[in-house]
């Protein structure tokens, strides 16, 4: 099939959308299928095979977007919008892959250039106005809401990520040609390994010998990184040469909490190492004895986890809906979203080297049993058999 994907992002950046897309792109060329990209002007190239990439124009003064919903967005997906008219009136395409808010105007551009819709649903956008605090205004929400609903029941199939999101579209409109895609893939199947190596990284930052705990992930709100860092002050209170490692975040993110850091006195016990390419994230993994993810808001599985399930490293993250779709008590260790519970589900995993071992192999058997990469392709390629002829 030729595909027309349309994905309103920075791409690539190493965050949750993006991933995903790039994800898609490489399964989608695994299957033999030729795929056109519209993007923002924002991102770093990525080469796959039967892949184009096609830009909006340079726009000098727009040199971030932040993660979520925004006015910026809107203004962007404007040229979005001209960029795959632009292709539609040039190509014939077999689909229209749309991802996130793209579905809103790909449903109808479907409608006119007689094709199929496919809707990449990553989260539900008017809960995304909500967790991001980005309106009061109900009357916007259910504007979100009734765009959404649109997209879902127009379109000839919808992808979801999580089991929260594909329980919602099946309640919404049972029966609707959907199927779940967990993000299973991860960075070193998709990105090519650098030069660095685990070695390196240990000397970089000088961890070597430490109980090593790992946050790899933006720093958004509702990720929990005040939670963790709260947490953290008591865990070394009990184990001072812990050192926590956060990888990710922008500079003025990064900056924010390396002050609250040092305000907690707690400066030698933590890593920023701000954004890394994420062929690097693996390495980080390797070299840490845990892996912690303390969100708390939001019901979309965090893409980490499956790369987390199959590390062979002991995860500590919050009971909460986004992690309990995927983890239980048996593959990780699961606390209140409280500094005080999550302090104390890091010192279970330190003190009990039994209990991490068990997690860790219960952890490797669901990944190989549920979310394989060869699952992954398989998904994609029923899909997308459904929309053939």
């Amino acid at each position: 099939m030729k595909i027309l994907m349309i994905a309103p992002q920075p791409f690539f950046s190493p965050r949750g959308t993006p991933f995903s897309v790039l994800y898609r792109l490489h399964a989608l060329s695994k299957l033999g299928h030729t795929i056109d990209l519209v993007t923002y002007h924002l991102g770093e190239d990525v080469s796959i095979e039967n892949v184009t990439i096609y830009r909006i124009p340079d726009i000098p003064f727009i040199r971030h977007i932040e993660v979520g919903p925004s006015k910026l967005k809107i203004f962007l997906d404007c040229f979005v919008l001209l960029k795959v008219l632009q292709l539609l009136l040039k190509n014939r395409y077999d689909v229209i892959h749309s991802h996130e808010e793209a579905g809103f105007f790909s449903r109808w551009l479907a409608t006119l250039f007689h094709t199929r819709h496919l809707y990449d649903m990553h989260s539900s956008l008017p809960q995304q106005l909500h967790n991001f605090k980005f309106t009061r205004s109900g009357l916007l929400v259910k504007m979100f809401e009734k765009l959404e609903n649109d997209t879902l029941k127009n379109a000839d199939a919808v992808i979801t990520i999580c089991p929260a999101l594909s329980e919602y579209v099946q309640g919404v409109f049972p029966g609707k040609n959907e199927v779940m895609i967990e993000n299973v893939m991860d960075n070193s199947s998709v990105l090519d390994a650098g030069s660095e190596t685990v070695s390196d990284i240990i000397k970089k930052y000088g961890v070597k010998g430490r109980p090593k705990i790992l946050y790899a992930g933006t720093f958004e709100a509702y990720q929990g990184i005040d939670l963790l860092i709260d947490a953290a002050a008591q865990v070394v209170r009990k184990y001072p040469d812990a050192v926590f490692i956060m990888v990710g975040g922008h500079p003025d993110q990064v900056e924010a909490y390396v002050r609250k850091v040092e305000n907690l006195g707690l400066e030698k016990n933590f890593v920023f190492s701000g954004q890394v390419w994420p062929n690097l994230v693996p390495l980080f993994v390797e070299l840490s004895d845990m892996l912690v993810s303390p969100r708390i808001e939001g019901n979309n599985t965090p893409l980490k986890i499956y790369s987390y399930l199959r590390s062979g490293k002991p995860i500590v993250a919050t009971d909460h809906p986004t992690h309990t779709q995927v983890l239980d008590s048996s593959v990780a260790v699961l606390t209140d979203p409280h500094p005080d519970e999550f302090a104390e589900g890091i010192m279970k995993v330190i003190e009990n080297d039994a209990l991490a071992k068990e997690i860790v192999s219960e952890a490797v058997s669901l990944a190989e049993a549920r979310y394989s990469i060869d699952a992954y392709l398989a998904k994609i390629r029923k899909i997308y058999r459904s929309l053939e002829g």
